[in-house]
C-alpha cells in the first residue's frame, strides 16, 4: 500500500507543476496534497510542522495569484478602476472563457476599467492592461517555482526513506 501512496503522491506533485500553467488546477495546492499523501504512508513519519508550513505557502501563493494582476495594473499606472476591472475580469474571464479567460480576463478588465475612468486615454488604459498581464505572468512563475520546490521536497523525503520502502 505504501508504494501505491508514494506513486499517487508523486503523480499529484507532477500534476501540480502542470497546474501552475493551467488555471483549472491549483498548482501548488495539488502538489501539497501529494506531500500530504506521502506523510500518510508507514515509511515517512508524519511531520505536521512541515505540512503546515508547506500548506501555508500553497495557500498564500493561491491567494496572491488572484491579487498580483491587480498589483501589476497599479504598478503600470492603473487606477482603482483598472485594479477592480482586472479582478472582475479575472473572475468573468474564468467563468465564461475557461482557462483562456485567466489570461484575457484581467487584461480586458483592466483596459475596460481604465476606459470607464477616462475614456479619452486609451494608451494609459492599454499600459495598465499590460501591467495586469505581467502580473499574471509573475503569478504563474511563482506557482511554478513553488510546485517544483514541493516536488524536490517530495523526492527528498522519499529518498531519505528509500531503504524502508523496498
Amino acid at each position: 500500500m505504501d508504494i501505491a501512496l508514494v506513486i499517487i503522491g508523486f503523480i499529484l506533485c507532477l500534476v501540480g507543476i502542470i497546474g501552475s500553467f493551467l488555471p483549472v488546477l491549483p498548482g501548488p495546492f495539488t502538489s501539497w496534497i501529494g506531500l500530504l499523501i506521502l506523510h500518510f504512508t508507514n515509511i515517512v513519519p508524519q511531520n505536521w510542522t512541515f505540512l503546515g508550513i508547506t500548506l501555508a505557502i500553497a495557500l498564500v501563493v493561491w491567494i496572491l495569484d488572484y491579487i498580483v494582476p491587480a498589483w501589476g495594473t497599479k504598478h503600470f499606472g492603473g487606477t482603482k478602476y483598472g485594479m477592480i476591472g482586472s479582478s472582475v475580469g479575472l473572475i468573468i474571464g474564468l467563468l465564461f472563457l475557461g482557462p483562456l479567460g485567466i489570461v484575457i480576463g484581467p487584461f480586458a478588465g483592466a483596459f475596460i476599467g481604465e476606459l470607464i475612468k477616462d475614456s479619452n486615454d486609451s494608451a494609459k488604459a492599454l499600459k495598465a492592461a499590460f501591467g495586469s498581464f505581467l502580473g499574471f505572468l509573475a503569478g504563474t512563475f511563482v506557482k511554478f517555482i513553488v510546485s517544483v520546490a514541493f516536488v524536490i521536497l517530495y523526492i527528498n523525503k522519499v529518498w531519505e526513506h528509500w531503504g524502508e520502502l523496498f
